[in-house]
């Protein structure tokens, strides 16, 4: 009773305590709650749809897709497969989401049927030999799933397994989206249809054909000064056309100043002599250990390679040197540096190489050995080599190597370099064991194609680049110069007067990822879409370039946000003036043209005459004289009957017409309804197609932030 009583009497204490650390044990989860939101919020780099993209995820995605159309052959850039990696990935979403709302889903069944028919173009396209059909060349499943399922085995003797397994991952989850594509696009196609008498038109509009004599006027006959235009006029046209300023996200204007950083004469000079040491010394000092010493942008290979893996210009002057040759410094223009080079073989091999291979995996390098020598003998003495491989419990994969594979590459080790020169001097069907640094195999080439000239080529390269004294030297006085300028007035007035150029920028995104002309400019992105940068603000010099070497200031000029681009832009001005103008100048040259009877009173105002052949109603007539399309002109050419003179002048997109119909033919051809009637269809649902992909696009709510993780 004592003790309660003393708990009582500290009840207001206890209740504080205990309240202190409900409070902490809530506040402890509360803060983790915020610190998880947040980590992922860093990490969110958009969102599509709803759905919120992580970061990491999508890089993992950008890599196998370029990784992917690289190897389809692609020639882009790498910004460029980026960019097509985005687009491709956001239409995969968008299109996720709507099969869902649909019930539209695509099942293993039915990719494993795919794959089986093996007809489908992303199938048939893949540049794998291995994995076609060699007498029908249609994609081998069979080839696909032996594959798949010795990859884990395989991928220890040959690491370059790896790439062509995530290369066909990705090509199935293409194939993956492309039918979801093809089941959403059938159910819009059943929603377009054609009657007998739209087929029936668009068949005349094929078949009859018209001669005319054409007068017409070019819009640039009227001067500019002769036309007045309004406030008022803009702004009717503007919203007249206003649907295509439409922004999906907010845009940014700003002006600029560059700067690029470049070599003086005198770093040019310092360079030019240590590259003549170096070739001085390439052949005394060792090619690797020289290469090495002048720090060499590209790494000696130590492997033959083709003329696409060098410049047009050094290729030049690679091809026509003697083997055993040096030269240098040579000066490339396509990359702004000085080269040694020394042309050691120029022979001719394979461009591609089919082989298989067994690893004798050992406990030990020696016991590796001991067993690959073994298997070797056995080869050599009729064995199997399907038996052999699966007796060390390997299944041999044919495997071809082409020399755009490794061409290109930074560095190679020693082991993939005796590897590849292995490949390349030896005989079909030969067999070869190979020593390397953690186990011996056995190699055996199946097959060699395409024989081509190779050289083995030693390269010290270095960029032409600015020294430290010059790089402080230029960003001091840019430094100076925008310390002095202030405003956006000030930069305009005295950059010419500095040497520097003021330039603008109308429609910045957030998408593009930079600041357009300027290399690695993202900090400088960042800057103009911060949300404490207002208009009329000017940045802090931001160093940007491959190689720190240009410097960026900005002024941030205008904000426009998600909804249209005013008719205050810049650019959205200048286009709607410029159909302002052509209006006015087609009513000044109608005015001239109306109540004239024949051609012959029209070139009397001063038209121009033409015979203009082989019009039809189906497709725009085109205006040589003026390179131009005119389907207004094509209209008006099929409402007017044969002998008969236009009854009104035509306004077109580059000038006004008047014509005489002189003939009109029916083309040979019979009338198939059925046929016109799914041919319109087809054209019409390709109309709209586009479209409804443009409107999905829109409604998708994209959210674009990938300017902050790259």
């Amino acid at each position: 009773m004592a003790a309660l009583g003393k708990i009582r009497s500290k009840g207001v204490i206890l209740i504080c305590v205990i309240g202190f650390a409900l409070f902490a044990f809530v506040a402890e989860e509360m803060f983790r709650s915020c610190d998880s939101t947040r980590a992922e919020r860093s990490q969110r780099l958009g969102e599509v749809m709803g759905e919120k993209i992580n970061a990491q995820d999508y890089q993992k995605y950008v890599e196998e897709f370029v990784e992917c159309m690289k190897m389809d052959g692609q020639q882009a850039s790498d910004e460029q497969l980026r960019e097509a990696a985005w687009e491709y990935f956001v239409q995969e979403k968008i299109i996720e989401k709507e099969a869902e709302k649909l019930g539209l889903a695509v099942t293993d069944q039915e990719i494993q049927d795919i794959m089986t028919q093996g007809t489908s173009p992303l199938l048939v396209n893949i540049p794998i030999p291995d994995f076609h059909n060699q007498q029908t060349g249609r994609f081998d499943i069979n080839a696909y799933k032996q594959f798949m399922n010795n990859y884990e085995q395989a991928r220890v003797a040959n690491p370059q397994i790896e790439q062509i397994y995530k290369y066909l991952l990705f090509k199935e989850r293409q194939l993956r989206t492309s039918v979801l594509m093809q089941k959403y696009q059938t159910l819009l196609a059943a929603c377009v249809i054609s009657n007998p008498a739209d087929a029936e038109f668009n068949f005349n509009a094929e078949k009859i054909e018209s001669d005319v004599q054409l007068a017409y006027i070019d819009y640039r006959s009227v001067e500019d000064k002769d036309v007045k235009i309004a406030d008022a006029d803009l702004q009717k046209k503007y919203d007249e056309i206003k649907a295509s300023f439409q922004l999906p996200q907010e845009v940014r204007a700003i002006k600029y100043i560059q700067v690029k950083k470049v070599a003086s004469a005198a770093d040019r000079d310092n360079l030019f002599k240590s590259m003549q040491k170096a070739a001085a010394e390439i052949d005394s000092a060792g090619i690797e250990n020289t290469v090495r010493k002048y720090q060499s942008l590209t790494s000696y290979l130590g492997v033959p390679v083709s003329k696409s893996a060098f410049a047009a210009d050094m290729f030049a002057v690679i091809d026509s040197m003697p083997v055993g040759a040096v030269k240098g410094p040579v000066e490339s223009k396509t990359d702004n540096s000085f080269n040694v080079i020394k042309l050691i073989s120029k022979t001719t091999l394979p461009d591609s190489i089919q082989y298989r291979i067994i690893a004798a995996n050992g406990k030990s390098i020696d016991e590796s050995k001991t067993k690959a020598d073994s298997i070797l003998k056995a080869l050599q003495g009729g064995a199997d080599f399907d038996a052999i491989a699966k007796k060390y419990e390997q299944t041999p994969e044919k495997v071809w190597l082409s020399t755009q594979r490794y061409e290109r590459a930074s560095n190679m080790s020693k082991d993939d370099m005796n590897f590849i020169n292995a490949l390349n001097n030896m005989a079909v069907n030969e067999l070869k064991q190979l020593d390397m640094a953690q186990n011996s195999v056995i190699i055996q080439v199946l097959d060699r194609k395409n024989m081509i000239t190779k050289y083995d080529v030693a390269v010290i390269k270095r960029t032409i680049d600015f020294s430290d004294e010059t790089s402080h030297s230029i960003s001091d006085a840019f430094k100076q110069f925008v310390a002095a300028n202030q405003s956006v007035e000030a930069m305009e007035k005295n950059a010419a007067k500095a040497g520097y150029q003021v330039r603008e920028l109308a429609n910045v995104t957030t998408a593009s990822g930079g600041i357009q002309g300027v290399n690695n400019s993202k900090e400088a992105l960042r800057w103009v879409f911060n949300s404490d940068t207002k208009k009329g603000d000017i940045s802090e010099v931001i160093t940007c370039g491959n190689n720190q070497d240009e410097l960026i200031v900005m002024a941030l000029t205008d904000i426009y946000p998600k909804g249209y681009m005013p008719l205050s832009n810049p650019q959205v001005n200048q286009m709607v003036r410029e159909q302002v103008l052509n209006d006015k100048k087609a009513e000044i040259i109608m005015q001239k043209l109306n109540g004239v009877k024949s051609v012959a009173e029209a070139q009397q105002k001063g038209a121009k005459l033409l015979d203009l052949n082989q019009i039809t109603l189906a497709s725009p007539a085109f205006v040589p004289e003026l390179q131009a399309q005119e389907p207004a002109l094509s209209g008006a050419v099929a409402a007017t009957e044969k002998g008969k003179f236009s009854a009104h002048p035509v306004k077109g997109n580059v000038a006004v017409y008047t014509f005489l119909v002189k003939e009109r033919r029916q083309l040979e051809g019979k009338f198939d309804k059925a046929q016109y009637q799914s041919k319109s269809a087809q054209r019409y649902l390709n109309m709209i197609g586009q479209t409804f992909q443009n409107e999905l696009t829109k409604s998708a709510q994209l959210t674009d932030n990938r300017y902050l993780f790259m």
